[in-house]
């Protein structure tokens, strides 16, 4: 079965580049040209990656990935064309696995499209099907994690940071092991998406995210989930 995937973009221009360029991959396309549609398209043809333009009209890329991670945490790229800071951590912010900025090349758009289909492919093969840390629990068979009594909502990286602390109880781990194990080694020196995505994460699984207890920071030296006491 064929991996296919939603392009977003309200320019034709682009839109029939990445289009062509996915098929050249072997991916089946579906495209959208505004925010609207997007989230019409993918209500009713579910994808299994979302590539999306920031500035469309009727429905930004931001607000988009807002109402998609409501009910889905399909693998999501934002495309700006502005590559500002502050766009690219927005989008994070609002649920985006990644992002691209506008131009891009060939090659760095499928190799982007790689790294977060395999980051998406989540597979447990240990014995052990459930993992709990203090009042967190996660169902390494049905890829579910819960805080309490009560279900927490990931997207595919992060929950693929969050096994890569359990699997590592104690341990500290720098950016850079976090960056080549869960994004790539393309992504290495990429630390803006790990501290983002960490921040996010700590808001989900986190009792007080500013002081938290199951991703913990050791200033600079990396981050660790200590040990449970008692």
């Amino acid at each position: 079965m064929s991996t296919s995937i939603l392009v977003v973009d309200d320019e034709p221009r682009y839109l029939r580049l990445l289009e062509a360029n996915l098929h050249t991959e072997g991916y089946e396309v579906i495209t959208a040209q505004n925010g609207k549609e997007a989230v019409e398209m993918f209500s009713a043809n579910p994808v299994d990656l979302i590539l999306l333009d920031v500035l469309m009209p009727q429905m930004d890329g931001f607000a988009v990935c807002q109402r998609i991670r409501q009910y889905s945490n399909v693998p999501i790229i934002i495309l700006t064309s502005k590559g500002e800071e502050q766009d690219r951590v927005h989008g994070l912010d609002v649920g985006a696995d990644d992002y691209l900025v506008k131009p891009f090349s060939v090659m760095e758009l499928l190799a982007r499209v790689r790294a977060v289909l395999r980051r998406a492919q989540v597979s447990e093969t240990g014995q052990d099907r459930y993992f709990e840390h203090s009042n967190l629990r996660i169902d390494l068979a049905r890829a579910e994690v819960w805080r309490g009594e009560k279900p927490v909502f990931l997207s595919a990286t992060e929950y693929r940071l969050l096994l890569q602390f359990s699997h590592n109880v104690g341990k500290v781990l720098t950016a850079e092991e976090l960056l080549g194990s869960v994004w790539g080694p393309e992504y290495r020196s990429d630390k803006e998406i790990l501290w983002v995505t960490i921040a996010r994460l700590r808001q989900k699984v986190e009792d007080d995210p500013h002081n938290p207890k199951h991703i913990v920071t050791r200033s600079g030296l990396g981050y660790l989930m200590p040990p449970v006491e008692g």
